[in-house]
Parts: structure tokens; C-alpha cells; sequence
């Protein structure tokens, strides 16, 4: 059996997967770390948890808009330590545009990413996690999973429906010792955050700061971006025992915005 639980977070190169990498491995865990480039970065990336938390950690290369790569993801984890514990879907992309202009290519790989390809990691996993005797399933949704702003349609209708399928696994899986959940950031400074902004200026008409201030933080009471520590340790909490009966429901790490 093995010694330590192993995770698997896709996405977690950068930004909210690798500090939830982190906070996974420093709760004991051995982790998978993934991403579609597979780099010397990459691998960096990868060998420094390891080396900071004392826990063992591999890298598997696996493009999330493929179904054949994620399921490949699960079960290559599974040979490598023995067991699949915990599956963190975390990978995503973003595109800004109003829907009359969404470009086709860019609502097809928001909807792999961003949603189908949790479908297929969960589903690769589930058959481990029963033989395991449990497992934990954390979806990192979005604000955008229990709301909508303008001109991000494939994103929200993706984060809508990862809630769904969380509170679907969940129901079947509840007496397995399986639990589903997800975590609903608001605005994180992240890459892919940083990313959007010049398509928000543009789609708004606005510069950097009015786009930050106005369209980003408007709706987040704190007027605080949410930082990546807070989502992953929402995330080391669902994983823990203390969550056992915490299953099928979200927990909004969103600084207020879905209180409104």
C-alpha cells in the first residue's frame, strides 16, 4: 500500500494548480504536476516541490482539450505511485469577446478545457479512488460558476456546468467515501487573469487600471484580489478528513461577490 496519498492537479505549472501543488505537498502528499508543454521549466517547476516539501513528485505531460490524454493522465499517475487519492481539476483557459463575435475555435477549447476534460479525469479515477477506498474530487469552478459577466460566455457556461457535474459525482459516489466539490475563486491574479486584461480594454474601451478597478473588482466587495494561498488552502481543507460530509456544494473563495 502506499505510504502516502498521492494528487493529481492539472494545471499546475503556474498560478492557482502549482500553489495548490504546494499546499498538497506540504500537507504530505505526493503530487502529479501537469501541464501540456512539458518543458525544462516544467520539470523545474516539478522537482522544487519535491525538494521543498520532502515528498515525492512527477511530471506527466497531458493536453486537457484531448479525452485520450486526460484519461492517460490518471492512469499514468497510477503507475507511478500506486494509488490516485486525489484529483484536483484545475486546468483552464479564458477568451474575451462578446458572443456574436466568440470565435468558434476558442468556444470549442474553453468547453474541452475548461469542463470536458474534468469529465474524463474523474471518470479515469473513479475506479481507483473505490479501490483505494475513497478519494476526494475537488473542481475548481469559478464566481463564474454561480454568476455571468459579459462577453465570456464559454467560460461561464463552462464553470456552470463543472457545478453541475460536482453535485452529479458527488450524489453517485456519496457512499463510496468519495467526496466532489468545488471551489468558486473570484478574481485571482494569475496568468490567466493577467492574460485577459488587454481583451477586457479592449472590449470595454477602458485602460489597465479602469479595467481592474471597474470591471474586475467592481463586483468583489473586498476590492481585493483573492491570492492563490487562499484558494489552495480551501482546497488542502475539502481534501481533508474534517470534510468528510462536505460533498456535492462549493465553497466561494470570492472576497463577497455571490453574497450580492
Amino acid at each position: 500500500m502506499p505510504s502516502r496519498k498521492t494528487a493529481i492537479v492539472t494545471g499546475s505549472t503556474s498560478g492557482i494548480g502549482l500553489a495548490i501543488a504546494h499546499a498538497l505537498a506540504a500537507d504530505g502528499c505526493n503530487i502529479v504536476v501537469n501541464s501540456f508543454s512539458d518543458t525544462a521549466d516544467d520539470q523545474a517547476v516539478t522537482d522544487a516541490i519535491a525538494r521543498h516539501h520532502g515528498v515525492k513528485t512527477v511530471y506527466i505531460k497531458a493536453d486537457m482539450s484531448k479525452p485520450a490524454e486526460c484519461r492517460a493522465l490518471v492512469a499514468k499517475a497510477a503507475e507511478s505511485f500506486g494509488s490516485v487519492d486525489i484529483l484536483v481539476n484545475n486546468a483552464g483557459i479564458q477568451h474575451v469577446a462578446p458572443v456574436e463575435e466568440f470565435p468558434i475555435e476558442k468556444w470549442d477549447a474553453i468547453i474541452a478545457i475548461n469542463l470536458s476534460s474534468a469529465f474524463h479525469t474523474i471518470a479515469a479515477a473513479i475506479p481507483l479512488m473505490r479501490e483505494a477506498g475513497g478519494g476526494r474530487i475537488v473542481n475548481i469552478a469559478s464566481a463564474h460558476g454561480l454568476v455571468a459577466s459579459p462577453f465570456k460566455s464559454a467560460y461561464v457556461a463552462a464553470k456552470h456546468g463543472i457545478m453541475g457535474l460536482t453535485k452529479t459525482v458527488a450524489l453517485e459516489l456519496a457512499r463510496d467515501k468519495i467526496t466532489c466539490n468545488a471551489i468558486c475563486p473570484g478574481y485571482v491574479l494569475t496568468p490567466l487573469v493577467e492574460a485577459q486584461i488587454p481583451d477586457q480594454m479592449k472590449a470595454n474601451k477602458m485602460d489597465r487600471d479602469t479595467v481592474v478597478r471597474e470591471v474586475m473588482l467592481d463586483k468583489q466587495p473586498t476590492k481585493e484580489f483573492v491570492t492563490v494561498e487562499q484558494v489552495a488552502a480551501a482546497a488542502v481543507f475539502l481534501c481533508s478528513d474534517a470534510a468528510a460530509q462536505i460533498n456535492g456544494t462549493q465553497i466561494s473563495v470570492d472576497g463577497g461577490w455571490t453574497a450580492q
